[in-house]
């Protein structure tokens, strides 16, 4: 199914979750016609942002992912009614950065196992399966960027829409996202400027 279809899709099954038929069926069916691309979203967020969760201890796959995006999608919207495509995708990368997060977390809580065989040798301050300070730092600042800034640059870095496929999912032109990832990436310097190293 192509981007465009996909786009036309996912909005013929929001407006009919505004109607009155009951809208357990249309949740599961908008998913099920939705799946490969929050599939493509997910190996993107996955592989670009958090690859080190594809290996040891996690050993994270997209399939695996997915399943938990999915599930997490259908029970919030039993409450949460996305109106348009740009709501419902950003309510998915939300869910998806929900569990990549955590996932990270726990990773980093988790006890080496060397340390069960060497007690010697101290255990890092954080794992590498999982996210730094610094990259805790970096999210969020990421999440406390303004909502229209926050869309662009999750879908563009995080996800790796080209920014022609962010303007098809947000509903806005080429020009504005190339605009609003501009921003970002400035707020985003400025509130991380301590973080560059030494000239």
């Amino acid at each position: 199914m192509s981007e465009e279809s996909t786009t036309v899709v996912v909005q013929r099954y929001l407006d009919a979750l505004a109607g009155d038929a009951p809208a357990e069926p249309i949740i599961r069916e908008l998913l099920a016609r939705a799946v490969h691309r929050l599939e493509r979203l997910c190996a993107r967020m996955l592989h670009r942002s958090y690859p080190r969760l594809t290996g040891p201890p996690t050993n994270l796959e997209t399939a695996e992912m997915l399943g938990g995006v999915v599930e997490g999608l259908l029970k919030a919207m039993r409450s949460v009614r996305p109106q348009t495509v740009r709501q419902f995708f950003a309510l998915a990368n939300q869910h998806m950065l929900w569990q990549l997060n955590d996932l990270a977390r726990r990773s980093d809580e988790r006890p080496a196992a060397v340390e069960l065989r060497e007690a010697l040798v101290p255990a890092p301050a954080s794992s590498e399966s999982g996210i730094t300070p610094n990259g805790r730092r970096m999210l969020e600042a990421i999440d406390n960027l303004p909502t229209d800034e926050r869309e662009v640059f999750g879908l563009v870095r995080l996800q790796g829409l080209t920014q022609v496929e962010t303007a098809q999912v947000l509903n806005v032109s080429v020009k504005t996202v190339h605009r609003r990832l501009n921003r970002a990436s400035l707020l985003l310097a400025e509130e991380l400027d301590n973080l560059r190293p030494p000239p």
